[in-house]
């Protein structure tokens, strides 16, 4: 089914115009719907229909956490290149494509990594203790590179696809992406050969509106792909704390709540099997009263012992060895 309404968008901003019949490229001819005036009309059918496979492929691309570089170094997609690439936080190439930026990506990352350690040290102040010459020069120095390579400077890795608004303009890029194996997504015109390209998007490549319309789709595609990912890993984690909440409850269910009986041990306080209201208790039986200590018998009085002085006193022992008195 053609959405009429991207259809529509697409005629309005003129991605049906092509090149001139003379400059254009045989392979070309599936996507070419007629032409009017010596132009090639491109059959904006077809173009819906890729777009929208671009598009899916573009957004499970963000899903699964991979990068597009988003690539325009013409002048007319230049600023829509850098804005939409920003806008998806995505790294782009907006001036001229450093040779061997992606087969010879070791050394490209090399000098990001001495972009990065100016600029700390500017950040830092401690350029303003150099001379005037010294620091007017790294500052110089930093401006230069960063117009080559602020676009890119937070890609560590090398991308999962490249997106180039016109594969004849960046043909250095194309070229490389084809050699590593990268998919790529690009614009195709009437005068560009779309055999090698993994997901041609037959569209005028030289109208501004036209352009802007292309890689607002695609960063479209690349923030909904984010935000799948992002809600199917809250998704996950929602799932965890269930299961852990689940767990909790079977281990707390194992637990038999019974009254806990003589020379067991003691249960935890939570796991004891809860009191009673008091209206339920039985009623406790009346203790018996204390007899008062006055109608207590009395005690029998002891048997006083007898003065020491009464006793019968004990008779002398008689001297050994001596005799007796005659």
């Amino acid at each position: 089914m053609i959405d009429n309404a991207l259809l529509k968008q697409l005629l309005e901003a003129g991605a049906h115009f092509g090149h001139h019949t003379s400059y254009w490229h045989p392979k070309a001819k599936k996507y070419i719907f007629t032409q009017r005036n010596g132009i090639h009309i491109i059959d904006l059918e077809q173009t819906v229909t890729m777009l929208e496979k671009a598009y899916a492929f573009v957004q499970d691309l963000a899903a699964r956490g991979q990068s597009i570089l988003f690539v325009g170094t013409k002048k007319q997609a230049q600023q829509t290149v850098e804005e939409e690439a920003v806008r998806c936080g995505m790294s782009y190439v907006n001036q001229r494509w450093l040779g061997g930026m992606l087969t010879n990506f070791a050394v490209i990352q090399a000098r990001i990594d001495h972009l990065v350690r100016l600029e700390n040290k500017r950040d830092k102040g401690e350029l303003d203790l150099l001379p005037k010459k010294e620091r007017g020069r790294i500052e110089k120095e930093i401006s230069h590179l960063n117009t080559q390579m602020g676009g890119f400077k937070e890609m560590t890795t090398l991308p999962g696809a490249l997106f180039i608004t016109d594969p004849i303009k960046d043909k250095i890029a194309f070229t490389e992406a084809k050699k590593l194996g990268i998919p790529v997504i690009a614009v195709a015109d009437t005068n560009c050969n779309p055999d090698g390209i993994d997901y041609p998007i037959p569209a005028n490549d030289d109208a501004v509106k036209a352009i802007k319309l292309i890689c607002s789709k695609i960063a479209d595609a690349v923030i909904e792909g984010k935000t799948e990912s992002f809600s199917g890993e809250a998704g996950v984690t929602k799932l965890v704390g269930e299961e852990e909440r689940e767990e909790a409850i079977e281990i707390l269910g194992s637990y038999t709540f019974e009254p806990e009986e003589p020379g067991k041990a003691e249960e935890p306080k939570e796991l004891k099997e809860p009191k009673k209201p008091e209206e339920l208790k039985a009623p406790e039986k009346p203790e018996k009263p204390k007899e008062p200590e006055a109608l207590k018998e009395p005690k029998k009085p002891e048997k006083p012992k007898k003065p020491e002085a009464l006793k019968e006193p004990k008779k002398p022992k008689e001297p050994e060895g001596e005799s007796a008195p005659t």
